[in-house]
């Protein structure tokens, strides 16, 4: 399991832990965690603190070059609003755990020129199946569906 996935899953227990929706990020520039985060929609009640815009607002401001070094490690696919944020800062690199419970517009991404990377790990995958399972609405609440 590649490091930086083990800590955005270490964020995404940390999610569920806080009673929240268990999706972690991970920011690395030249081999280091400068930011990390999880969803906290729920804790903090909030429209937009998904686990990629916690780890971009906890890694504070950063220079244009430095983000066009990172790598955006996500337990899961990044929804419209975090693949803006990717584009928005010329973020080079994501590497997914998982897309198989939620899929964002990684087509796209790509056609802008973003390196993807879906390592289709089974604990991500694991986390958020339990998940949606157990709270079928607030997973359609997060992902802006009814």
């Amino acid at each position: 399991m590649d490091e930086f996935m083990q800590v955005a899953i270490e964020e995404a227990r940390k999610g569920r832990a806080e009673g929240g929706i268990p999706i972690g990020a991970v920011l690395v520039i030249d081999g280091t965690i400068v930011g990390r985060g999880h969803n906290r929609r729920v804790q903090e009640d909030s429209a937009i603190l998904h686990a990629e815009t916690d780890c971009l607002e906890n890694a504070g401001r950063l220079r244009a070059g430095e983000y066009r070094r990172a790598v955006l490690y996500s337990t899961l696919s990044p929804c419209d609003m975090c693949s803006g944020a990717i584009l928005l800062y010329k973020i080079p690199r994501l590497v997914i755990g998982e897309h198989r419970t939620f899929q964002g517009p990684e087509e796209y991404l790509r056609s802008r020129g973003v390196e993807l990377v879906i390592l289709d790990d089974e604990e991500c995958l694991r986390l958020m199946l339990e998940f949606i399972a157990a709270n079928p609405e607030l997973w359609d609440e997060d992902i802006g569906e009814e």
